[in-house]
């Protein structure tokens, strides 16, 4: 099992009344809600999470990118993965990802992905997201219908800079390119490729083809996520694939973990409320511009899994736990759900969203620990007959050199 401290860095200042007063929390929403100064410490605590989650035994830190919000304030994962390359040695970075449909030129990727690689010592696990509607038609301006065809131009334009040892001219729709040689090159060759799903059925088979794994990254929770999952299982059957590795699947999962069940609900309930009530009230018009999604998605029913019965803003800390949204208690119940999860699925990574809306570090860090110490343990033993299967993850060189000045030792200077 591969285990990912993942973090969507949401804004932890939005007021009570943020759903009754604003439209929405992504593209719109008032740009005064967020305070620069306030940020200072935000970032860090932020990143002091993702490093102290590197100390525990979890396999990756994981970042991602979104636009315009309040949900997660990273428009840039790789700024965010740079500081954390010199501040780590054995971690992976799992920058999940770069939305690449929106870069001009996409080159820019594939040199920012082969730096972050450098930097590292080879930890680097990438991540191409087409992007949620929000960030790339609102935001970003560009054409529903459009997306996933430069996505898929910008995809392979990355993969041959990355591949090519030789400057090569590209002659795209899009990307019109006369000399491409990018410099650094990257480590890793090929780079471990993840790539978010959130209901894009052809997002299966473009897995299956480039060896990529598919990971599921929902707020829905493991137990409506299965319907999603169990498709993607049935295409790799149907395509034939070499294998059914569960490394060829992800999934990201809310946890939290306390002594008790009842003391998870204590600690952590209010931070969940404050995430689902806030952080996911996005205005509907937002969520699915016309043509983003293809006619072959919208027929399976796919999305009909991502919303709960009633609106986020209504469900409660029992609903959330009940229909396996959060998994939430003691060590031992954390285990027994995730077990089920893991198996249900069948996903070889897991990315833990352990730090829930606005949670002060302190909580967060307990919840971490508790995890990585009677938790993860128990259930790194599932799938051994893969336990080999490294096509999926990272592979750093012998000698990793991390920042070797400590922060304390330039203070005193």
């Amino acid at each position: 099992m591969k285990f990912t401290w993942f973090n969507l860095m949401p804004w932890p200042y939005l007021p009570d009344d943020f759903r009754e007063k604003n439209r929405s929390v992504w593209v719109d929403i008032d740009s005064k809600l967020f305070d620069p100064v306030k940020s200072h410490e935000v970032y860090n605590t932020y990143m002091d999470l993702l490093e102290y989650a590197s100390t525990l035994g979890f396999d990756g830190i994981g970042v991602n990118e979104h636009h315009q919000n309040g949900y997660g304030i990273m428009p840039s994962p790789n700024i965010i993965a740079a500081g954390l390359a010199r501040r780590t040695k054995d971690v992976g970075l799992v920058v999940l990802g770069n939305s690449i449909a929106l870069y001009n030129p996409p080159v820019r990727v594939a040199e920012e992905f082969a730096m972050l690689d450098c930097i590292s010592g080879g930890r680097l696990v990438a991540g191409f997201p087409v992007g949620t509607s929000m960030d790339t038609n609102f935001c970003y301006g560009q054409i529903p219908a459009l997306t996933r065809e430069k996505y898929a131009e910008a995809h392979d334009l990355i993969r041959r800079a990355w591949s090519e040892e030789k400057p090569f001219a590209f002659n795209g729709r899009y990307n019109k390119l006369r000399h491409v040689n990018i410099w650094p090159r990257p480590i890793q060759n090929p780079m471990p490729v993840h790539i978010p799903g959130g209901g894009s059925v052809e997002t299966y088979d473009f897995c299956i083809d480039n060896t990529y794994s598919y990971s599921y990254l929902s707020f829905s929770g493991y137990i409506r996520g299965k319907a999603l999952m169990d498709g993607y299982w049935k295409r790799v059957a149907e395509r034939n694939a070499p294998d059914t590795s569960p490394y060829r699947a992800g999934f990201a999962q809310t946890i939290l973990v306390a002594d008790t069940d009842e003391e998870a609900e204590r600690l952590y309930a209010k931070h969940v409320s404050y995430f689902y009530n806030r952080c996911l009230h996005v205005f509907a018009g937002f969520a699915d511009a016309p043509g983003y999604r293809t006619i072959k998605t919208i027929q399976t029913g796919a999305l009909s899994q991502y919303a709960p019965v009633r609106g986020w803003g209504e469900i409660t800390w029992k609903e959330l736990v009940e229909g396996g949204h959060i998994i939430a208690g003691s060590p031992e119940t954390v285990r027994q759900r995730m077990e089920e999860l893991i198996k249900s699925l069948r996903v070889g990574n897991i990315f833990c969203l352990m730090h829930v809306g606005d949670m002060p570090k302190e909580k967060c860090m307990v919840s971490t620990r508790l995890f990585a110490e009677k938790v993860m343990p128990k259930l790194r033993g599932l799938f051994p007959e893969y336990a080999d299967d490294g096509r999926f993850w990272c592979h750093p060189i012998k000698q990793v050199t991390p920042g070797s000045l400590p922060r304390e030792a330039m203070a005193a200077e």
